[in-house]
């Protein structure tokens, strides 16, 4: 028995739950406020028999005992493996000692540089210039301690030979990137008379550099290289210092600039981050998600800008977690309306329209009201977009108009409130000037063919070699990768399994995959990887991979209408009449469609079956 499942058996989900909610008897369930957003009726059920949880209401989410962990706790999963193992006695066995060790001393090699470069900036006459720089953009000493900003003098082995001194070795500061292999031998300094600034983790761990220029040498910014510890996509500059403050204001201010992020931590702003100059990678959006919700991207006020702004709002689209909202679909069906479910963004995605030529820390520095502001008056992504793609394009011209239209339409698409969609409707008729319904058919065609990621936790353990053998089939056979564009996360019910899967789809290797998860989780992988498949040809690979993921989506729309019948018992046991009346339409509506899914899986099996 792994300690996984020596947890879980351990642990019961409602003692574990009711530590953090006021759980309440309901049948053979309880409920109670979900813990995770504001509400005055309860919409958080725990099951004990299949040992999951649920939210009805705006979170759209559930799990096992470590995903409810991971979420209430802003936990990764080995974090929660962990903690839960501490409280149900189970022992964890450390069998990577040896690389634990290994990454352990290469934080300490960072941190070592880091202190000497802090040190040259407060006390080298060398860094004279360095301390006048950031005295004209208005840093304060509490500023470059609290980020603990340095310099690199004007040295090729500066560097080098003060760590070697401290017994470090030049495998190491290579390993790094803080020194650069010469040609026949040795190495050099990379960082040469220039602004340090540490990037660090989410638990304050220096993992690598990025370094400004402090005259005309090019690159103006050089970041350290892809290392085992440092990612320029997979990290946010000042995450360390903003988390609690994202948790607090439920959002997360993007900037581009490492100046940016600590004028406005200076001022009081600490929901800030920085993207290192980069376009927002899904790494950097699973990082800031994890404590907030909403997204306020300011980037610069150019074409480059609002190129990244676009591709970011696109990013975050993906990764931000998704809720069905029920919308009235114009059918009437016994006299009574027809709700469908349309997936919806859980949190909001605004810009901060940047004055030309400013960046966040000038503002900040010149009125930090004005800030304030700025963020408070961003705009919703749809109006951002409306705003955008029209100032591309010669309204006048139809074959523009019509272009406008079709750009724009997916962005209407993701306003879950019918009165504000219907606004947006009407303002696209009138920029394409066409009628009001066109615009609407296009609308609704594209919503039939949204994903409804309504998830469902139905523990069984039937399920889980139906994961496992998916997972086989992803891990084993590299080239169905794109086979996997239709499977959500959330299909994945075992929080082990669902981890993999995670890490998968953003690595590309076994071994990026291992680095990519807690080592509680390596033996699995290696079994995954290793599992023998029966003999088979590459046609019948894909045959079972995309019956399994059918099934897969079966069993998730099963749970989706399981978990309308619990709420329907709740309404009439509660004599809820309009509760009875919207959850009777939203289990039609889930039958229909599990009618629906059975004719394609049957159709999609007899297509699939290989031929003699």
């Amino acid at each position: 028995m792994s300690a996984i499942e020596e947890i879980k058996q351990r642990l019961d989900i409602v003692e574990v739950v009711s530590q953090y909610t006021n759980l309440q008897k309901s049948g053979r369930n309880f409920k109670a406020l979900c813990p995770f957003h504001a509400e005055k009726h309860p919409s958080f059920f725990v099951f004990p028999e299949r040992q999951s949880w649920h939210c009805f209401g705006s979170c759209g989410s559930g799990g096992d005992i470590f995903a409810f962990i991971m979420k209430k706790e802003n936990l990764e999963f080995g974090q929660a493996l962990r903690l839960l193992a501490e409280r149900a006695g189970v022992s964890l066995e450390h069998k990577d000692e040896a690389r634990d060790k290994e990454r352990e001393r290469l934080y300490q090699v960072n941190l070592a540089a880091a202190r000497f470069y802090h040190d040259l900036l407060l006390q080298s006459p060398g860094a004279e210039l360095a301390r006048r720089y950031l005295e004209g953009r208005g840093i304060s000493q509490q500023a470059i301690a609290d980020f603990g900003l340095g310099f690199s003098p004007d040295s090729w082995e500066a560097l080098r030979q003060y760590m070697l001194g401290q017994g470090y070795q030049e495998q190491e500061l290579l390993a790094l990137g803080l020194v650069v292999p010469r040609e026949g031998g040795g190495s050099y300094d990379r960082f040469r008379k220039r602004l340090m600034f540490p990037v660090r983790d989410e638990q304050g761990r220096v993992i690598g550099f990025g370094a400004r220029a402090l005259d005309d040498s090019l690159p103006k910014y050089l970041n350290s290289p892809q290392t085992v510890l440092f990612d320029k996509g997979g990290c946010l500059y000042g995450l360390e210092r903003a988390k609690l403050a994202l948790k607090q204001h439920n959002l997360a201010v993007i900037v581009e600039g490492y100046i940016d992020v600590i004028m406005a931590h200076q001022h009081g702003f600490a929901n800030v981050v920085a993207s290192l100059g980069t376009a927002i990678t899904e790494k950097q959006m699973g990082l800031f998600s994890r404590w907030a919700s909403n997204l306020a991207l300011a980037l610069d006020a150019d074409a480059a800008g609002d190129e990244a702004t676009l591709r970011g709002i696109q990013m975050a689209s993906l990764v931000l977690a998704r809720r069905p909202v029920p919308l009235f679909s114009g059918e009437l069906r016994g006299g009574r309306a027809v709700l469908k479910m349309k997936s919806s963004l859980a949190g909001q995605i605004k810009v901060i329209r940047l004055p030309q030529g400013q960046d966040p820390d000038e503002i900040i520095r010149q009125d930090s009201a004005a800030w304030q502001r700025l963020v408070d008056s961003a705009l919703p992504v749809v109006d951002y977009a409306f705003d955008l793609i029209t100032s591309r394009v010669d309204l006048d011209k139809a074959s523009e108009r019509s272009r406008a239209l079709e750009s724009l339409v997916p962005f209407v698409v993701e306003v879950s409130d019918p009165v504000e969609q219907a606004h947006y409707i009407d303002k696209l008729a009138s920029l394409a000037r066409v009628d009001q319904g066109l615009v609407k058919a296009r609308v609704s065609d594209a919503m039939k063919g949204a994903p409804i990621t309504s998830p469902s936790r139905r523990k069984a353990a039937v399920a889980y070699p139906l994961e496992e053998r998916y997972l086989c089939l992803l891990l084993q056979c590299p080239e169905f990768r794109e086979k996997a564009g239709g499977l959500s996360e959330e299909y994945f019910e075992h929080s082990p399994n669902r981890e993999v899967f995670l890490a998968w789809r953003r690595t590309t290797t076994p071994a990026q995959l291992k680095e990519a998860l807690d080592q509680s989780l390596h033996d699995y992988i290696d079994s995954l990887l290793t599992r023998t498949l029966p003999p088979a040809s590459m046609e019948q690979r894909q045959v079972e991979l995309e019956q399994c993921l059918l099934r897969l989506r079966e069993r998730w729309l099963k749970g989706l209408a399981a978990n309308d019948e619990l709420l329907l018992a709740e309404a009439r046991a509660a004599g809820d009449a309009g509760g009875l009346a919207t959850q009777l339409e939203r289990a039609e509506e889930a039958v229909a469609l599990g009618a629906q899914l059975k004719q394609v899986f049957e159709s999609s099996l007899r297509h699939l079956e290989p031929k003699e």
